[in-house]
């Protein structure tokens, strides 16, 4: 996991030295190992680097054939290219000069071109220069576990790990657009290739895009799930086995140590038998929970889980002064922001991943959306289906922000439900949107934040092709989701409660801001973006109201925090009230 950045001019001419201090600068924490310039002509690659495989000889940029750092295609990279030995065998003639992941992908490139990326199985944000051809090259991985922002100019095209990277650079505008702002408050994301900061761009998950004389000029896709409805699948207990052992067993490949966030619900604790077996080592993992008794805490479930399986479970604890802390630096992490409360707990495991000396971590996402566990997939399934609204459909504010702000998710189901099934077709809208621009944002961001990298192990291309042909029926009942995990799981690691009911990741956010009172509310009614999108006295009823409706209050509160720091450009080192105080000022 790394930081990578680079400019490609329209003119010829050599990219700013000063353009490129700014974005080094602002992706520093993601490459506390290092970093490296390449400068050719009218482009420059920069790339910082958290060093996970190949410690010694794998700086980048990494070289073809032509080893000369002036001629031939030079890659660097963001990610882990799992299936890297097998690339290997297969590529035995390719004269490699490295142990790196990512080093197969340029020699790939040189033979197949711009599809290069449709062998790899990984998570990756990659870009490749070939100055023969004059164009650069970036693909990001199907499921968008990666990303790479970027912007085009009359003067240049530029791309980076983060938005901010662009921002810090001078390119791009903190001119929020409002469609985009109501967009996020009402799914807690934003969808598509838009970011809210006009000029700056998503590459899509799966996309490869060709950029020739500071132009895009071409752009192809692939996607992360098969086609096709479901089918009936032959012994998928066995199948299931075999996939899950397969996945974690390459999502180990670490030349540094592995841990494992443990929540104690059914996909961390199925990660946990899977590492216990396929590494057959003391797995090492970390669980958080809420001081007091607020909250679904399930850290007593993650402990007792670690004891039966002999791993060293770590418990840390957020508590309400934790909240009033690390709350603005954590928006501050956020640039490509996302209000889901998640964010929060997610923070504090890389935190203290990184105090444990963890560069690696295991986690779970993408288990609910291959596997069917969330419950709108069940309403999916329910026969009165077409009597219900499709899954958000009211948004987190109702009818208190109107507008098109469900364009881009009616889009998504659009173009998710021609020849799949209903829970088929919700699935996929979450696999678009829902996953690469909420879940895996706040996950690569709040761990990068301390030089932490996330690895998703059912977020593989291998897993996908089985989980998301699987028939209804293996997916979803009438109480549960996951059928088919938990009947693997009950049978794999008999005591992890296979059929509990899902309690879910959640601090208790409502409490700390009904506890911070109406002082609190008046800070973030009076705080511009806020007020920008809402009267006052909307804003005083929804903080008012915290501690039974939570997600409205900290919706305000994070967008409020959010656009202190990225639009008004306030430091967020101080708490929530000292940030908000100069918000107001």
């Amino acid at each position: 996991m790394c930081g990578i950045a680079g400019v490609m001019t329209t003119n010829g001419m050599a990219p700013s030295f000063v353009m490129l201090d700014r974005m080094s600068q602002a992706l520093a924490h993601r490459g506390p190992d290092g970093s490296t310039r390449l400068l050719r002509g009218d482009t420059a690659l920069l790339h910082l680097r958290l060093s996970i495989i190949d410690l010694v000889t794998g700086d980048q940029p990494l070289f073809g054939a032509a080893a000369d750092p002036q001629t031939g295609p030079a890659l660097i990279g963001n990610g882990e290219i799992y299936n890297n030995p097998d690339l290997r065998r297969a590529m035995a003639q390719a004269p490699f000069r490295t142990r790196s992941d990512c080093e197969p992908p340029v020699f790939l490139y040189e033979t197949e071109g711009v599809g290069f990326a449709d062998r790899l199985r990984g998570m990756y944000a990659i870009a490749i220069h070939d100055p023969a051809l004059g164009r650069l090259v970036l693909a990001r991985d199907p499921f968008g576990i990666k990303q790479i922002y970027y912007v085009q100019t009359e003067s240049l095209f530029a791309f980076a790990s983060e938005a901010q990277g662009l921002l810090a650079a001078g390119l791009g505008s903190v001119e929020l657009a409002p469609g985009r702002v109501a967009e996020l408050l009402q799914l807690k994301f934003t969808t598509g290739a838009e970011t809210v900061f006009p000029g700056i761009f998503r590459v899509l998950p799966g996309e490869t895009i060709v950029v020739e004389q500071g132009r895009i000029v071409s752009s192809h896709r692939s996607t992360a799930l098969p086609a096709g409805r479901p089918v009936a699948t032959k012994n998928a207990l066995q199948r299931l086995d075999d996939v899950l052992i397969g996945s974690v067993a390459a999502h180990l490949q670490s030349d540094v140590p592995c841990g494992l966030f443990l929540s104690g619900g059914v996909d961390s604790a199925a990660l946990l038998a899977l590492m216990t077996r396929a590494s057959g080592t003391r797995i090492q993992a970390i669980t958080v929970g809420w001081a007091g008794a607020a909250g679904v805490d399930e850290t007593a479930e993650a402990l007792r889980l670690a004891g039966h399986m002999k791993a060293d479970c770590e418990r840390i604890e957020m508590s309400a002064d934790d909240f009033w802390t690390c709350a603005p630096r954590i928006a501050a992490c956020i640039d490509d922001p996302t209000t889901d409360a998640a964010v929060l707990p997610s923070w504090m495991l890389g935190r203290a991943a990184r105090a444990a000396g963890l560069k690696v971590t295991l986690c779970g996402e993408g288990g609910d959306e291959l596997f069917g566990g969330y419950a709108r997939y069940r309403k999916r399934r329910a026969p009165w289906r077409w009597l219900t609204r499709p899954p958000r459909s009211g948004g987190v504010f109702g009818a208190a922000i109107g507008g098109g702000w469900r364009d881009g998710i009616a889009q998504a189901e659009a173009v998710a439900a021609p020849g799949r099934s209903a829970l088929q077709a919700a699935q996929a809208v979450d696999c678009a949107e829902w996953l690469p621009n909420d879940l895996l944002i706040k996950l690569d961001r709040t761990l990068m934040a301390h030089g932490v990298e996330g690895r998703t192990p059912f977020l593989d291309p291998v897993v996908a092709g089985l989980a998301f042909t699987l028939p209804d029926a293996q997916k979803t009942g009438v109480r549960f989701g996951k059928l088919l995990l938990r009947e693997w799981l009950a049978k794999a690691f008999p005591e992890a409660g296979a059929w509990a009911r899902k309690q879910g990741f959640k601090p208790p956010v409502g409490g700390w801001i009904a506890e911070a009172g109406e002082a609190l509310a008046r800070l973030v009614a009076s705080q511009p973006g806020v007020a920008a999108v809402f009267d006052e006295t909307v804003v005083l009823s929804v903080m008012a109201n915290a501690g039974r409706a939570s997600q409205p209050a900290w919706s305000l509160l994070f967008f409020a925090l959010w656009h202190s720091h990225h639009v008004m450009g306030i430091d967020c080192s101080g708490d929530i009230g000292e940030v908000l105080a100069e918000a107001a000022r």
